[in-house]
């Protein structure tokens, strides 16, 4: 496959999932705290205030994917700051499973959306660090 195609989709698939997820928020906060599978209510008790401004950085965020897809000179810088993103996030939710703040099922339950794209960006950071330094 070719690597502008191969990182298209991934980039792809991030933004439309951030951004999805945001106008989700956006729109209709108090269902999407309570119908995500991701057992949001279990972090806290809601806030439809705080739950729009999250989404908002995720509309950032997923900009900042799709982005990345038009413009392949921004492709590191959106690498890293996406790694940072759903890599402090990932730590945060590691911590509150870690301390008992959320029941121990949510290992597996953050694992698809939490921790697997921290893992894949962190991963792609550390390539396109390595291509960056080449250039």
């Amino acid at each position: 496959m070719n690597k502008n195609i191969a990182w298209g989709i991934l980039f792809g698939f991030s933004g439309a999932g951030l951004i999805g997820n945001a106008l989700f928020m956006l729109l209709a906060p108090a269902t999407w705290y309570r119908e995500l599978p991701a057992a949001v209510p279990d972090f806290g008790p809601y806030n439809e205030h705080f739950v729009r401004d999250i989404a908002c950085a995720g509309f950032v965020f997923g900009c900042v994917s799709l982005a990345a897809i038009r413009w392949h000179a921004f492709r590191f810088q959106a690498t890293i700051l996406l790694a940072a993103f759903y890599g402090t996030h990932s730590v945060l939710h590691i911590f509150d499973t870690a301390r008992g703040f959320v029941s121990a099922e949510h290992w597996l339950i953050d694992l698809p959306l939490v921790h697997v794209p921290a893992l894949l960006f962190l991963g792609l950071a550390m390539v396109a660090s390595r291509s960056e330094r080449r250039t």
